[in-house]
């Protein structure tokens, strides 16, 4: 590999990382994670002799090959990339990651382009859901230019609309793993949820604070911060997901009331660092918790009538909108957001050993 492996750079959503053919890396795993370590430039705070941002939003990688999923075009592994452990984790999805698939898999010829626009249907091989992305390809090229607008990404690009199936339970096996809309852990509610990604979701003044702090204030917060973790540790178990004191799921999102006329107010750990704003398939989790009556969410939610649901998920940057169908029996049935994604550049990464 010291010859270099093909990469684009992508930003997808609000996340930034690198996408590769998956047959363009080893395919021992071992070997994969270390060479992405090594690229990605981890572990080391500021990532300085790789490609990575020094954050968990800009240290990500997807692989894409042509589906073995007769109900999908490619198949979709996401990792992350620890920053400052040497841990590449393929433990949970990426929905910011996702809004990239699809202008990748055209750019590199795994699927038909039709003109205007082009379907992408994405099997997510790390819950085995499928995901449906609509990719802007007037002339028969994808094209990135739009008037779509996401809060956390400057100006505008071409939208990318993405709507998930059967995504309840993708990591813990149910949408409430425990069979309870509220648990009870270290004397807080919370709602433990998995729609497309696991999720501890508690009121924020349970947690001492407004849930209109900043990012910067929260992660200062060295009593928050062991309340979370030990929430976190002892939520693991109770989720399926065994011992995560190693794993970067469940995240840990504290809602509050809206302040600028959304559905609520999220503050979201992933686990350990504050996000910026709202993972996509976390928000979609945070939103169907709120229509669970009786949940914490539940609890601080303005939520409008009607079977189809437009939530507003505030965040600390801004929102995110997602759209959730409910069933006869009330129950949700599909959720659907809006994302954008833009390609940054398109060449080779090396991995120089010493």
């Amino acid at each position: 590999m010291s010859d270099g492996v093909r990469c684009m750079w992508m930003r997808g959503g609000t996340s930034k990382g690198a996408y590769f053919l998956a047959s363009d890396l080893p395919s021992n795993i071992a070997e994969r994670d270390a060479f992405l370590l090594k690229v990605m430039g981890s572990p080391d705070p500021r990532q300085i002799d790789g490609i990575g941002g020094a954050d968990p939003l800009t240290s990500k990688v997807a692989l894409v090959k042509p589906s073995e999923n007769d109900d999908a075009d490619v198949d979709y592994l996401f990792l992350q990339v620890f920053v400052d452990q040497a841990i590449v984790s393929d433990a949970q999805n990426c929905g910011n990651i996702l809004a990239g698939i699809g202008p990748f898999a055209i750019e590199r010829g795994l699927i038909p382009v039709n003109n205007d626009e082009t379907e992408v249907r994405i099997y997510m091989q790390n819950t085995g859901q499928i995901a449906s992305a609509r990719i802007s390809t007037p002339y028969g090229k994808v094209s990135y230019v739009g008037d779509a607008c996401i809060d956390g990404v400057p100006g505008s690009s071409a939208p990318v609309p993405i709507t998930f199936e059967d995504t309840a339970g993708s990591s813990c096996g149910a949408l409430l793993p425990t069979g309870n809309i509220v648990d009870v852990i270290d004397g807080v509610e919370v709602t433990l949820i998995d729609n497309g990604m696991p999720v501890v979701v508690m009121r924020s003044e349970d947690m001492g604070i407004s849930g209109t702090e900043t990012r910067e204030d929260l992660e200062a917060n060295q009593e928050l911060r062991a309340k979370l973790e030990s929430i976190r540790l002892q939520a693991g178990p109770m989720m399926n997901l065994g011992d995560v004191s190693e794993k970067t799921v469940p995240k840990m999102s504290m809602v509050s009331k809206a302040s600028d006329g959304g559905a609520l107010s999220t503050r979201t750990f992933i686990p350990h660092r504050c996000h910026a704003s709202i993972g996509v398939l976390g928000a979609v989790s945070v939103a169907t918790a709120a229509v669970l009556v009786g949940s914490p969410a539940f609890v601080v939610a303005s939520l409008p009538e009607g079977n189809r649901k437009t939530l507003s998920v505030e965040h600390p940057i801004g929102e995110m909108t997602v759209i959730l169908d409910m069933d006869g029996d009330g129950q949700v049935g599909s959720a659907a957001i809006l994302r954008t994604a833009r390609k940054l550049f398109d060449g080779t990464v090396f991995n120089h050993k010493n």
